[in-house]
């Protein structure tokens, strides 16, 4: 039996390193981790998972294919688990940053639970998800 415990790593190709890792740096708190510059490969550690940057132009982002694109996406979205979840700080945090988003209630590994849908420089579109609500008590249902 396989169990998943949380997301590893995601794999992202870039047409700009530079400014796809300052996005995930300055607005979602990533860190770099490891460069391996002789392959291509440039990790940014989010929480215990890591988000892989390859480079299209370099040795391992040239053998995946045609560059990301708005008409061909390598990844349709990530969703990262976020806690501790403070809705109105992150609308906040991310408006600083010239992304305007919405919270809205999405089901997840969790269940149902405030979500925010962003897209980094590229257009990779990643999901930011908070807890499940917390259960409405019997008596309160009416």
């Amino acid at each position: 039996m396989i169990t998943i415990q949380a997301i590893d790593h995601v794999v992202l190709r870039v047409v700009d390193l530079d400014r796809v890792a300052g996005f995930y740096i300055d607005v979602l708190g990533a860190r770099w981790e490891k460069r391996q510059e002789a392959v291509g490969l440039y990790q940014l550690r989010v929480g215990t998972s890591l988000i892989d940057l390859v480079p299209i132009d370099g040795k391992l982002g040239s053998m995946g294919g045609a560059a990301p694109g708005k008409e061909g996406r390598n990844v349709d979205h990530v969703c990262y688990r976020v806690l501790p979840w403070d809705g109105a700080a992150i609308l906040a945090e991310l408006n600083e940053h010239g992304i305007e988003t919405e919270i809205v209630s999405r089901y997840g590994a969790e269940g149902e639970g405030p979500s925010i849908y962003l897209a980094d420089p590229e257009g990779n579109t990643l999901e930011l998800k908070g807890p499940p609500w917390a259960p409405v008590p019997r008596d309160a249902r009416g």
